[in-house]
């Protein structure tokens, strides 16, 4: 057996059936041989963000795997790695690289050693003979702990190397998890119990655990309020009666209103870092938190409790413990915290209602989130921003109803990650309707993939906000602004779809958007990709915590 040939019967019996790669690996044809689809995007980083889309949308079942070229191609990626690792995306990286022999030379660029710091573990196949041992430890760093990617370098030389098929013994890996400390659990408890106005906040641990149902009981039985991060939006589902909504960079009106008010914070399933990811806690506050990767503890916020665990199997010991602190049904018939999310969430919406619902043309891009939020099936669309004010926009008024129905992203903020997303998303669940909404600023650092789109069958739904201009960045170069004008963007983004096979119109009226929406999901329905582009004016308010 060859190492390419052990590599490709690994990634079968893991359960994989399509890598997703640009533009040469010797380890594509590997992959090909053993009846794996080789999915081909136009540039690296996209390829890697539909790797890690499709991780996500299908909850690391299977999970992506990402061949490149070596030298250039892992160097490009790298952008789209980093990213993955910031938000905790377990992705296989399998980059190809220099022969053994060029080992450690000037012109060779090692992978191994640049890519460290950004994956959980980085390797370089030694020989052909340890790649069932090699690929077996990178599974169970990608099946345990805090999710993340992992890669492996991979020598030509090595792809080509042949060992005895005898010695080639592989069983997949199993994914393991670990509950908290019951005394700790009962410590908790007691502290979360004394406070008077606690707030739960929820990560994308919830998610990657599979949680919502525990996480739903778990803030019935306390009757607290439930905000998210922005990778965690979707781990509550929005309709739910105890739900506030997200807190990033911008908020929702009800984080706007409990955050401040809160005495305690109930964190589970998030890193708890300062990042466009998730809002700034105020201080003076209780906090406790429950994650897997004893780095978070006490990294930003100091801590008056923690856990350490898996999200499902320390919430259903929470429950069972506050079952035991309060009784069987714990705080269930106490509705005032209900009452006052209404009534915050109705407030809320009367004061940005003239945004959401405004006829003022150019278009107002709230407008557009508003006519999203009526015409889609939310239990099967898959909606994520892009960098900028698309996701300050999108992601407090647009209510999410089940998990992973949006893909939330803002610890690392590339433009343009929003389409591979997408398309990733798409391939993980075929049978949903995706979303990706960005900016002209994204398009362009990403739109030619949409040939990609095309050409792979892969019909989604880009909503491009052409405000013509980069929304915002003026206020952090003013005199450049002033002088040279360098927010200004142009282009015929309708054209652009066309040209490469897209559906694409281009909507210049908001009595228009939901009709156009509508026809986009029937051509989408058969099988075409589609874009829509919204021509809007620049609007850079957004409710901040």
């Amino acid at each position: 057996m060859k190492g390419g040939a052990a590599v490709a019967e690994v990634l079968k019996r893991e359960g994989v059936d399509r890598v997703f790669c640009f533009p040469a690996n010797p380890l594509i044809d590997a992959a090909a041989g053993a009846g794996i689809r080789p999915i081909v995007a136009r540039m690296e980083r996209v390829m890697v963000n539909m790797a890690d889309g499709y991780t996500r949308a299908g909850n690391a079942k299977p999970i992506g795997v990402c061949m490149m070229q070596g030298g250039p191609g892992i160097e490009h990626a790298f952008g789209g790695v980093a990213q993955a690792y910031a938000d905790s995306t377990p992705l296989l990286v399998l980059p190809g690289g220099s022969a053994r022999s060029r080992s450690r030379l000037p012109a060779s660029f090692e992978a191994r050693d640049n890519y460290a710091h950004i994956t959980k573990w980085a390797d370089t196949f030694s020989s052909a003979q340890r790649v069932p041992d090699q690929m077996r430890r990178a599974f169970s760093y990608l099946r345990s702990g805090r999710p993340g990617p992992v890669l492996l370098e991979t020598p030509g030389d090595v792809v080509a190397e042949e060992f005895d098929d005898a010695a080639f013994r592989y069983t997949p890996v199993p994914r393991l998890r670990t509950s908290a400390d019951p005394d700790a659990v009962r410590e908790v408890v007691k502290l979360l119990l004394s406070a008077s106005r606690p707030l739960i906040h929820v990560g994308q641990g919830v998610l990657w655990a599979e949680a919502t149902r525990e996480l739903v009981e778990f803030a019935e039985l306390v009757q607290a309020p439930v905000m998210t991060t922005l990778p965690g939006k979707g781990a509550m589902p929005e309709n739910h009666p105890l739900a506030i909504g997200v807190g990033a960079v911008s908020v929702t009106p009800a984080v706007k209103h409990f955050l401040p008010q809160a005495d305690l914070l109930f964190s589970i399933g998030a890193g708890l870092a300062r990042t466009l990811g998730s809002v700034g806690i105020p201080a003076g506050k209780k906090m406790i938190q429950c994650t897997t990767d004893e780095r978070d503890l006490n990294a930003e916020y100091a801590l008056d409790g923690a856990l350490m665990g898996d999200a499902k199997l320390m919430l259903g010991q929470l429950c069972e413990e506050l079952r035991r602190q309060l009784g069987a049904q714990g705080r269930q018939g106490d509705d005032r915290t209900r009452r006052e999310i209404a009534d915050a969430k109705a407030k809320g919406l009367e004061e940005w209602l003239p945004k959401l619902t405004s006829d003022e043309a150019p278009i107002n891009p709230y407008r557009i989130v508003w006519e999203l939020n009526r015409n889609v099936d939310k239990a099967n669309t898959i909606i994520t921003h892009d960098s900028g004010h698309p996701r300050d926009h999108l992601a407090p008024f647009y209510e999410v109803t089940t998990p992973r129905g949006y893909i939330g992203w803002g610890n690392s903020t590339p433009l343009g990650s929003s389409l591979g997303l997408a398309l990733g998303a798409k391939m993980a669940q075929p049978n949903k309707l995706v979303i990706n909404v960005l900016g002209d600023t994204g398009f362009g650092q990403c739109g030619m993939d949409l040939e990609t789109a095309t050409r792979e069958r892969i019909p989604i739904l880009t909503v491009l906000i052409n405000n013509s201009a980069m929304g915002g960045y003026d206020r952090m170069q003013p005199v450049a602004q002033e002088k040279f004008n360098i927010k200004r963007m142009s282009g015929d983004y309708t054209g652009v779809a066309r040209a490469l096979g897209a559906y694409a119109e281009r909507v210049e009226r908001p009595a228009d958007i939901a009709p156009a929406i509508k026809r986009a999901q029937e051509k989408i329905s058969g099988g075409q990709t589609a874009l829509l582009e919204f021509i809007t004016r620049e609007d850079t308010s957004y409710l901040r915590a």
